[in-house]
């Protein structure tokens, strides 16, 4: 059992309890979510972890300490910090050009309107940057993968056959994307896309090593993440929690048994932008190497100096995503917030409604959320399995009682 002790880590144990009894009376009593787990740490101290009804509702399996989540696009700050391990190697400047690693992107043009065999393309006037496609300002596109966020681009991914399934590889998926149009010229705007699926594929290209291996080697190991990975082997099955959908009538629908699920082998493309699971506890880890500026247990994961350039908003002209994006899904809302090499950043809290400016973070499908605030000295860790993410504000909701049990 985990070690607690809210009051050395300056919160109020009583109000840290809202928690609970938020969670049960909004979600669980509701029938909302079948399950959760929640994870407060503040100055290196766990402040509160507990877990919350079923991770697999069909067979009435409570959620357990070490119950593994598909955490989707909570993959992508492990994959941004990956590749920027190779940055502080030298082995690429943020403003080179990504076609020196992919030669056949040279040739990318930029669509300027129509759809199909109408639509019209120009030559870009930016070069797609390595700092464009870590921070989503490449120009290119979800390709339609994300229900209710349709681009112009879209078909042309699709009639391309751009996937993250099974078939993909890091290097078929590479080559069909030098075929895409990209919807605006790389740095003008922002768009949550297949990006960081790039950013994976850019560290198996750099390194030489199978991305796999590289997070595995690299990152997993050291910081002794020991469920974490792409795929599910069959003696953890037993932890895999079910994954939910709402339905129309507000429902819960079973959309993925862990039993049955594709999670049960390595796929052939690890996706970098979406493909890991993990568990809270795991996942906490990887928050605590952040909260100590990259390393964790004497162990440097990635230097203080890079961690903080990663941290910062690299929106062309420090726009925030208010101002930036364009699309209708993102794992966060747009006013006051702003974008860096992997993680969304609060930069106001006014503008952005919320408490924490300073704080970096993102989310996934599935609704899990994560976010480091190094102003207060904490990270949070929520995992659930209910799709789509945006169904519920999970993470404005535990912000609010969080900081409000701050007592110091």
């Amino acid at each position: 059992m985990m070690e607690l002790n809210p009051t050395a880590a300056g919160f109020s144990a009583k109000k840290l309890e809202r928690i609970e009894q938020h969670l049960n009376e909004s979600y669980l009593d509701a029938g909302k979510i079948t399950g959760c787990q929640v994870m407060v740490s503040r100055r290196g101290i766990p402040a509160y972890f507990k877990s919350f009804g079923d991770m697999d509702r069909e067979r009435s399996k409570p959620v357990q300490d070490d119950t593994i989540y598909r955490i989707y696009s909570m993959t992508k700050p492990i994959t941004s910090i990956a590749l920027m391990m190779l940055f502080e190697e030298g082995k690429f400047q943020l403003n080179d050009p990504v076609s020196r690693f992919i030669p056949s992107w040279k040739g990318q043009q930029v669509w300027v309107a129509g759809r199909g065999d109408t639509m019209q393309t120009r030559a870009p006037q930016t070069v797609m940057t390595m700092r464009h496609v870590l921070s989503h300002t490449s120009g290119l596109s979800y390709g339609g993968l994300l229900a209710g966020d349709s681009q112009p681009v879209d078909d042309v991914y699709q009639k391309l056959g751009v996937d993250r399934g099974e078939g993909e590889t890091v290097f078929s998926f590479a080559e069909k994307l030098s075929q895409v149009p990209l919807r605006y010229d790389p740095g003008s705007q922002w768009l949550y896309s297949l990006a960081t699926d790039v950013c994976g594929c850019l560290v198996e290209f750099i390194s030489g090593q199978k991305f796999e291996d590289f997070l595995k080697e690299r990152i997993f190991d050291p910081l002794d993440m020991q469920d974490t990975a792409f795929w599910v082997p069959e003696d953890k099955l037993g932890r895999f929690a079910a994954n939910y959908g709402r339905g129309r009538d507000k429902s819960l629908k079973l959309l993925d048994d862990p039993q049955t699920s594709k999670y049960g082998k390595a796929p052939s493309f690890p996706s970098g932008g979406g493909g890991l699971v993990s568990t809270t506890v795991d996942y906490a880890k990887f928050c605590e190497m952040l909260r100590q500026k990259g390393s964790y247990n004497g162990k440097e994961i990635i230097g203080s100096r890079t961690l903080a350039l990663m941290t910062k908003n690299h929106i062309t002209e420090g726009r925030d995503l208010g101002q930036a994006a364009i699309g209708s899904f993102s794992e966060t809302a747009y006013d006051g917030v702003g974008f860096g090499l992997g993680f969304a950043s609060t930069l106001d809290e006014v503008s952005s409604g919320t408490i924490g400016a300073g704080d970096y973070y993102w989310g996934g499908a599935a609704s899990t959320i994560f976010w480091v605030d190094p102003v207060e000295d904490l990270y949070v860790v929520f995992m659930t399995q209910l799709m789509p993410s945006g169904t519920f504000n999970f993470r404005g909701q535990l912000k609010n009682i969080i900081y409000g049990a701050i007592s110091d």
